[in-house]
């Protein structure tokens, strides 16, 4: 069983959804991306996204647009990703993502960079810009490195898309709560249930999980009665940004806050009913 498999499993048996937090890496610099990442999983963090920085973060808000400016300005490359992903390995329990746009990963070659990735104690992969209509030629290279895949659907992914990325995820699938770009919300969005409910069919067993725009404990509180992960980004990011140099304590405030959040208060029973409660009867 994978690290994130395992998170799954465990937040499962606790009834309550797993928390998956988002950092880019190297924003404000490396040590600064390890202490955050430290501070996340005395939080209780299950799951760390550690994002690549990319010049053209097309799916990224002004917040992860600003952190990615951050960490390429203090020459934050994907071997540095590597070597920040090594030391959050080595000092926390978290499950970690490698968060990328494709073409950073291109460069090295993807099964270069999957092979490194995997030896730095990265779980799983997520490319952001890539469709399972053209995922064939990638995901075996990453599967094959032993890293669980994930793909993204969305509010307006038709049944067979949200299937065919279904088929191509391991870990969880990524269930993006609106369309447009990352960055925190005042609300969930009215029809998230329907998403999640469409989702959840296409996954089966597969666990699925809900983010872009969870910014607050009650919008993960919600979220948590819908999936089987919260992942919170924009939000911690902009925490720390706004901290400063209290950042460390700042994001670990507010990750506890929504750690908490994403307790369901039932038992493993009550959480499949609620599981079972939200996906609506039709497509």
């Amino acid at each position: 069983m994978s690290r994130i498999a395992a998170a799954f499993e465990k937040a499962r048996l606790e009834g309550r959804a797993v928390f998956v937090a988002y950092l880019t890496a190297g924003d404000p610099d490396a040590e600064a991306t390890v202490a955050l990442a430290r501070a996340l999983d005395r939080a209780g963090a299950d799951v760390l996204e550690l994002g690549v920085p990319f010049s053209d973060p097309i799916a990224d808000g002004p917040v992860l647009q600003r952190a990615a400016e951050r960490a390429l300005a203090g020459g934050t490359t994907l071997s540095g990703v590597f070597e920040i992903a090594r030391r959050i390995r080595k000092e926390t329990g978290l499950a970690l993502v490698l968060f990328s746009y494709l073409n950073p990963l291109l460069r090295p070659g993807i099964a270069a960079a999957a092979s490194e990735a995997a030896a730095a104690g990265f779980d799983g992969a997520l490319v952001t810009d890539l469709p399972p209509e053209e995922a064939g030629q990638f995901q075996p290279s990453l599967r094959s490195a032993g890293l669980d895949t994930i793909f993204l659907v969305s509010p307006t992914s038709p049944p067979a898309r949200m299937r065919a990325a279904a088929a191509l995820s391991t870990g969880f699938l990524y269930v993006v709560s609106r369309p447009g770009t990352t960055g925190a919300r005042r609300d969930l969005p009215a029809d998230l249930s329907d998403t999640l409910g469409r989702a959840r069919r296409a996954a089966g067993d597969l666990p699925i999980a809900v983010g872009f725009g969870i910014a607050t404990p009650e919008a993960a509180r919600q979220a948590a009665r819908l999936a089987d992960g919260v992942i919170v980004g924009s939000a911690l990011v902009r925490c720390g940004e706004q901290a400063g140099e209290d950042r460390e304590a700042a994001v670990e405030r507010l990750a506890r806050s929504l750690r908490m959040a994403c307790r369901r208060g039932r038992s493993r029973a009550g959480s499949r009913g609620l599981r079972e409660a939200a996906a609506p009867e039709n497509s």
